[in-house]
């Protein structure tokens, strides 16, 4: 008797301990999120002697809530300016609602609370997908210990996106075509960097081994006309009722000169090159596609039949051309890199840039540092970013890519036989 109850509490003992470790990873991510939401938080509602800057709680949170009608409830597109695409605009909208729910005490302070809220769901989202897709350990923490969830969980609208894209790119891992190209087109609804997986899957149909190309053909259309449903869907009825407003993204990108993040910013304010916003627009774009073909076509051997793994590398090439880097378009790499790379060294040296990018660029805002700090806060994620682009080209992916997914393993395993009552006889 006391065996058996020794061996059942060893059970329960490890059963308990299997719970605790399955997790930490949750437990751990509400502690990040919590930092995160401290961090924006305690400036409060009203910005004094550049404290935004000084101690990096700046957030587009704060202007917005005054300057975008979101206080006054007012429809984005349709009553107030939104230089965001639709869904984000519709997000904001519906963040605004809530805080609208605390009554005429409600203010920025609160908003930004909501803001914050509803980015730490979406963190949760991620790492539910991630741990789901069967993704290992390691790279689960490297997620909810992200120092990015800190400084860019209150900052701006990016988790949404994010969400999708990472949503997009695991169920490309399944195998499912045309759920990863709707989900892709609606993250580049909401921000515009998931459009960039589009041409992958595309090509992934249109080269597909084993099929003929009428097969291919017909995939690779499919999937041109899933794209455009998903992502007309929500956007033609916005852009039909309300152009100028729904449009002013798409020319905002094109106007603005670019942000002191940035390789032709940093030009400029070091004194190399003074380059106008016309022919940064060329030169950026020029770059990129350079790039990019020649990142598919390095990555092509090795990558044929998860040209979806490219992503990642696409992306951070666009990052390090692109005119305007904002501080929070690192968490569009980051969960990707922890994702796709082999080796999870690189993805930590890009985290530290990226922090003392954000910081050196907010202090120059408040006069306590000089181009030449974030000059070399750059240098150091440009070096990470380089580092992962070449390991995705030159190093299989990381174990779980290729195992089982775990959804998949269960309704695709036959089932035995049940011989319960035969060898009960």
């Amino acid at each position: 008797m006391f065996g058996v109850a020794e061996s059942q509490a060893l059970d329960y003992g490890e059963g308990m301990d299997r719970l605790m470790r399955d997790r930490a990873p949750y437990a751990l991510l509400a502690l990040t999120c919590l930092a995160g939401w401290l961090f924006k938080w305690h400036c409060g509602a009203f910005w004094v002697g550049n404290v935004q800057y000084v101690t990096g709680c700046y957030s587009d949170a704060v202007p917005f809530w005054g300057l975008r009608g979101v206080a006054a409830g007012q429809a984005p597109y349709f009553q107030a300016r939104m230089e965001y695409p639709v869904l984000t605009g519709a997000l904001i909208w519906v963040e605004g609602g809530i805080t609208r729910l605390g009554g005429a005490r409600a203010d920025a302070a609160d908003f930004l609370t909501i803001v914050s809220g509803v980015n730490a769901v979406l963190a949760f989202v991620v790492l539910a997908m991630m741990r789901g897709a069967g993704v290992d350990r390691a790279r689960q923490f490297a997620w909810s210990l992200s120092p990015l969830l800190v400084l860019y969980l209150g900052h701006n609208w990016d988790m949404l996106a994010v969400a999708f894209a990472v949503g997009a790119l695991l169920a490309a891992r399944r195998g499912r075509d045309a759920t990863a190209t709707a989900l892709a087109a609606l993250g580049t609804a909401a921000k515009l960097f998931p459009v960039l997986m589009l041409p992958l899957f595309g090509l992934g149909a249109l080269f597909k081994r084993g099929e003929r190309l009428p097969q291919r053909l017909a995939s690779a259309a499919t999937l041109v006309a899933v794209a455009v449903l998903a992502w007309g869907v929500v956007n033609l009825p916005v852009a039909i009722g309300a152009f100028q407003n729904w449009s002013e993204f798409y020319r905002f990108s094109g106007e603005r000169s670019g942000t002191a993040g940035s390789v032709w910013e940093l030009a400029s304010m070091l004194g190399v090159a003074q380059i106008d916003v016309p022919t940064r627009n060329l030169w950026s774009f020029a770059a990129f596609a350079a790039g990019a073909v020649a990142i598919v076509a390095a990555g092509w051997p090795r990558h044929r039949d998860r040209l979806w793994l490219l992503f990642t590398p696409v992306l951070a090439w666009f990052l390090l051309t692109s005119k305007v880097y904002s501080p929070q378009f690192d968490l569009w790499l980051y969960p990707f890199a922890i994702l796709t790379s082999r080796r999870l060294w690189p993805v930590a040296w890009f985290a530290l840039g990226d922090a003392l990018a954000y910081f050196a660029e907010f202090w120059i805002f408040a006069g306590l540092a000089t181009p030449k700090m974030l000059a070399v806060a750059a240098v150091i994620r440009a070096g990470a970013m380089l580092w992962i682009i070449g390991s995705a080209l030159t190093e299989p992916p990381p174990a779980w890519i290729s195992r089982t997914d775990p959804r998949d393993s269960a309704a695709d395993r036959p089932r035995s036989p049940d011989l319960s009552a035969s060898t009960a006889i």
